[in-house]
């Protein structure tokens, strides 16, 4: 299998065009976000097996104690050993993050529900039981979405020209969508694949890239490679700043760690058996930190308590697995 071509048609993260970064722009509004949509809830329940129909993120509570992947409908939770649906509606999240005290989205409406479609970016305060629009609705969806645990910062891959930003490119807001900043990225060249952001320096994110990994250190201004000549798939800032967690593909998938500090050193992480698959997410519980998850293309989930010594199946090609 060619490293090239494994992820063609699958990998649902990445752009299918480089965007081009040239500039840097401003972009304001002063309207309020809309009032929080209470349409189309559901309950907590576990009547029938839930099915991964698509994995658009990969997050855990801010308490920790559920792990969270949306999917076209609604977000399937899973604690205790127990799969269930998250109350709220079931909408299809797509570029799903979260932070210490809030969680962020875009894509589209439920059947029922009062939001417009595209969502732009939305927001919920109540574990995703209501949620508002904060701007850009029926023009953006983004895919490509991260955020910071600490600081609530938010970076999205822009597609294309809408009111509030002028051109294509990456972007950041640190005000809940009211003022956008499209961020130069110099020293991007391939295409982008992943977005990660520092969980206490809104300034510092990670890039992941057809041809590797690149770090910035002034909200996207200036990338400097970490990682080359490898297609990297997903990253995640280690939620003690001091080392990103990334997803790589030659020849096979590989799991690293490496440390942020001039020379750090690349650590490799034991992974399942993956076959021609890879990782397409990577979370961190957030009470307790040597608990990690993964999400592949092929709609498997992973979870592993001792940080990748030692990996608990709990999704298998969509399907769900209890305890």
């Amino acid at each position: 299998m060619n490293a090239k071509t494994i992820f063609t048609g699958m990998a649902a993260t990445a752009l299918t065009t480089l965007l081009t970064f040239n500039g840097l722009g401003v972009a304001t509004a002063s309207a309020e976000p809309s009032v929080a949509d209470t349409q189309g809830m559901t309950t907590l329940a576990k009547a029938a097996p839930i099915e991964l129909t698509h994995v658009h993120g990969l997050a855990y509570s801010a308490d920790g104690k559920q792990l969270l992947i949306p999917s076209h409908h609604g977000i399937a939770a899973y604690a205790d050993g127990q799969w269930s649906k998250m109350a709220g509606p079931e909408h299809d999240y797509m570029g799903f993050a979260t932070t210490r005290e809030a969680f962020y989205s875009s894509g589209h409406p439920a059947a029922g529900s009062n939001l417009i479609n595209p969502f732009g970016l939305i927001k919920s305060t109540d574990a995703g039981k209501t949620w508002r629009q904060l701007g850009l609705e029926g023009e953006s969806d983004f895919h490509t979405l991260a955020t910071s645990h600490e600081t609530n910062a938010v970076y999205v891959l822009n597609y294309g020209p809408n009111t509030r930003m002028p051109q294509a490119g990456l972007y950041m807001t640190q005000t809940d969508g009211l003022a956008w900043t499209r961020a130069a990225a110099n020293g991007l060249k391939a295409k982008v694949n992943s977005l990660a952001v520092h969980p206490r320096d809104a300034n510092v994110v990670a890039v992941g890239a057809a041809d590797g990994l690149y770090l910035s250190r002034d909200a996207g201004n200036h990338f400097e490679p970490l990682v080359q000549s490898m297609q990297v798939l997903a990253q995640w800032f280690d939620l003690d700043g001091e080392h990103l967690w990334i997803s790589s593909y030659a020849n096979s998938p590989v799991l690293s760690r490496i440390g942020l500090k001039d020379g750090g050193a690349i650590e490799k992480i034991k992974l399942p058996t993956l076959d021609e698959d890879a990782v397409a997410f990577i979370a961190q519980n957030p009470t307790r930190h040597e608990e990690f998850a993964i999400a592949t293309f092929k709609r498997s989930a992973y979870i592993t308590q001792d940080r990748g010594a030692t990996w608990l199946q709990i999704a298998k090609g969509g399907s769900t697995l209890d305890k």
